[in-house]
């Protein structure tokens, strides 16, 4: 099965020059193995939201996203320091 995304070009836009990262490179946090997936209850009203912390080149990048129609529709994404942790806690890693 096809994974699809898609976004606003102009949240892709302010994302991008907010915190450095396009959606099209968000995209790549969702293919790591180890990504975990969390719903992210503070801004879940009309429609779930979710958090995907994944691995990618740079770092572990943190993923705000959505699905509409099995379509992952991003909303915003950054390297945070929160999702960071999570991603090492759950995933045993020590430094």
């Amino acid at each position: 099965m096809k994974t699809t995304f898609e976004w606003d070009d102009s949240k892709n836009a302010d994302n991008q020059k907010k915190h450095g990262v396009s959606f099209n490179e968000a995209q790549s946090a969702f293919f790591d193995p180890k990504r975990i997936v969390a719903e992210d209850l503070a801004h879940s009203t009309s429609e779930k939201r979710y958090y995907c912390f994944g691995k990618v080149e740079n770092g572990i990048l943190t993923v705000r996203f959505t699905y509409r129609n099995n379509i992952i529709r991003i909303i915003g994404a950054g390297y945070w320091r929160k999702g960071k942790k999570i991603y090492e806690e759950k995933n045993k890693i020590y430094k």
